[in-house]
């Protein structure tokens, strides 16, 4: 068996070399799924666009469907920095021009109606309610719409989502687990506005938190990010606090009232996480407090001994698929970004185990805190 999976995408289109980020030096996980090889087959077999359709992608995780069909120059929607960084490189590695593809994030406007609109179901469904209220505009009484996920991640719930905010749906037969939806628009649908951001008042304090629509706990506060709240550190001098992986910046929030000094600096792969973390920070502080905001691939973009403290509650999802590739790579940056003695606070589930990278990057852990769910673990830079 082999000891690294193939990264060669065979469809109607041609064959494709794709690759995932963050890089692993021995990748397991395939770069596409079975529903992008569905839909990309069903294009090439079936409808076949015609070569001035304008079509517009959703949720394509690394790039597979803009890559395939970048003939078409289409428009590419997605939340996630490293999903377009993957399919900037994608392209690049099949000698295809950048341009080609035109890649927007989650927050900016559409312009103009399309054709084709191809959607990757993504792993929060408010993010997919959000893009359809965005996208109604943007259709005509003809564009076709197809949905594709693999079966286990398509709900009943999506169903009834497409149907009361585009049209009629059906569905075509399963095929090596995965699953089409094709959606007719109806231009009678009264679609209502989009309820994103929602907002909650943060509990034992005056912070009236919002959240994008994909934000992680957009409703309420969640039980890991709380305990890690209630033990997060006080540096005595610090001067660069991150909160990495920052989410709705819950975590550099409390940081900046307990570090008054501290410039924060929030870091995240999610568009809308970073656009939440900046209002709900400004929303606390208004102009007197410093921070940065970065939307990016981990701590890629700091400089080198540069942070005293490094906060961080790593996911353990990339996009549908589990792993803990995306926690190894920002303990990495971590390590790197640290001055000497700076640290690093990591809040994760007890069965994740992060305490064995930490000891390989760091040498030694502490644990700063444990219940019956979660650990914190600190690590200190050494010389």
């Amino acid at each position: 068996m082999s000891s690294k999976t193939e990264n060669r995408l065979r469809v109607g289109q041609g064959e494709f070399e794709l690759n995932r980020l963050p890089k692993r030096p021995l990748e397991l996980l395939r770069a596409w799924d079975a529903a992008d090889e569905y839909l990309l087959n069903t294009l090439a077999e079936d409808l076949k666009p015609l070569a001035d359709a304008r079509i517009l992608i959703f949720n394509d995780s690394f790039g597979a469907l803009a890559v395939a069909l970048s003939s078409f120059k289409p428009q590419a929607v997605s939340d996630s920095y490293l999903s377009q960084q993957a399919t900037r490189l994608n392209l690049i590695a099949n000698g295809l021009p950048e341009h080609n593809v035109k890649l927007i994030n989650s927050l900016e406007s559409l312009n103009g109606q399309f054709d084709l609109v191809l959607i990757k179901v993504p792993k929060t469904l408010a993010l997919l309610e959000d893009q359809l209220i965005r996208l109604r505009p943007h259709l005509l009484p003809s564009t076709q719409i197809i949905v594709a996920g693999m079966v286990k991640n398509l709900p009943p719930s999506i169903w009834k989502m497409l149907e009361r905010l585009v049209g009629s749906t059906s569905t075509g037969l399963a095929k090596k687990k995965a699953r089409l939806i094709f959606v007719s628009p109806d231009p009678d649908l009264v679609v209502p506005d989009s309820p994103y951001p929602v907002c909650y008042q943060l509990e034992e304090t005056d912070y009236l938190i919002s959240n994008h629509a994909n934000v992680f706990s957009r409703e309420s506060l969640d039980i890991g990010t709380r305990f890690f709240l209630q033990h997060l550190p006080v540096i005595k001098g610090a001067c660069d606090i991150i909160d990495l992986g920052c989410g709705n910046g819950l975590l550099g929030l409390i940081a900046a009232e307990r570090n008054p000094r501290a410039t924060i600096h929030f870091v995240d792969e999610s568009f809308m996480a970073v656009a939440s973390a900046k209002e709900n920070f400004y929303c606390a502080f208004g102009l007197a407090r410093n921070a940065t905001f970065r939307v990016g691939d981990g701590l890629k973009d700091f400089e080198p001994a540069s942070a005293d403290l490094i906060l961080c509650n790593p996911p353990f999802h990339q996009h549908n698929t589990m792993g803990d590739q995306i926690a190894s790579s920002l303990f990495k940056d971590s390590r790197k970004v640290l001055k000497t003695g700076g640290q690093l606070w990591v809040i994760g589930n007890r069965h994740l185990n992060y305490h064995i990278n930490l000891n390989q990057l760091f040498g030694r852990h502490t644990v700063a805190a444990s219940n019956a769910k979660f650990v914190i673990l600190n690590a200190v830079a050494a010389t």
